[in-house]
This record gives C-alpha cells, sequence and structure tokens, in this order.
C-alpha cells in the first residue's frame, strides 16, 4: 500500500523512479524492486524501463490500481464518517488540542503527587 502511494504522489507521465520511491519511502532500493514485482504480478504496478536511462525501473499504476484505490478512499470517507460523526475536521484539532492540555495537566498532578507523598514519607523517617 505504501509503495502505491509513494507512486501516485511521484507520478510525473512516465511513472515514478523506482529509486526516489525508496528514497521517499526510506527504504533500499532492493525492497522496493521486489515487491514492485509483485505489485505487477498482480496487476497493480507497470513497469518499464526509463526513456533516457533503461537501467532506471518507472513504475506507474495501472487503472486496477487506481479503482481499487479510489474504492479504498470511499471507504474510509464513510469510515471516517461514522466513527467521528458531525465533529468534522475543526472538531477534530480542537478535540486533539484539549487532550494534549489533559495529558499535560494529569502529568503535572501524577508529579506533584509524587513530590507530596515523597516528602510525608521523607517526614515521617525522621521521626522514628
Amino acid at each position: 500500500m505504501a509503495i502505491l502511494m509513494a507512486v501516485t504522489d511521484l507520478d510525473k507521465d512516465g511513472g515514478a523512479p523506482a529509486g526516489v520511491v525508496a528514497k521517499l519511502m526510506k527504504v533500499d532500493p532492493s525492497f522496493i524492486t521486489l515487491h514492485s514485482k509483485a505489485l505487477e504480478k498482480v496487476g497493480f504496478v507497470r513497469r518499464k524501463p526509463g526513456v533516457r536511462d533503461a537501467r532506471v525501473v518507472q513504475l506507474s499504476l495501472t487503472d486496477k490500481a487506481r479503482k481499487r484505490l479510489a474504492n479504498i478512499a470511499a471507504q474510509q470517507e464513510e469510515l471516517d464518517q461514522f466513527v467521528f460523526g458531525e465533529l468534522g475536521i475543526d472538531g477534530l484539532t480542537r478535540l486533539s488540542s484539549r487532550l494534549a492540555g489533559l495529558r499535560k495537566r494529569l502529568e503535572r498532578a501524577r508529579l506533584k503527587a509524587e513530590l507530596d507523598t515523597g516528602a510525608v514519607s521523607a517526614r515521617g523517617r525522621g521521626r522514628r
């Protein structure tokens, strides 16, 4: 899936060079070679030699892959709508911000409780 998305992002008329896909994904080019061959076998990717340099493999999506990705995007949109409902992007952003603030306050409360408990323990030891 990651290779398909990278090829989608990088495809310029003749496809995306496999080496550039590897750099984008921060993987070894042999990983792209191996998996793009498998994707070619199932009909999701076309592999062809580069126009300027035949040693460079250009990857492009097939119509089958484009249709499958469009279908996945539609399903994801339906799922997002079901899960997040009327929140929308702005609502999710506000919720995320509030949760991050809550996490910080809980961490401060935990540290304060540790300090208070440690101070009581230290005072208690001195009385014995």
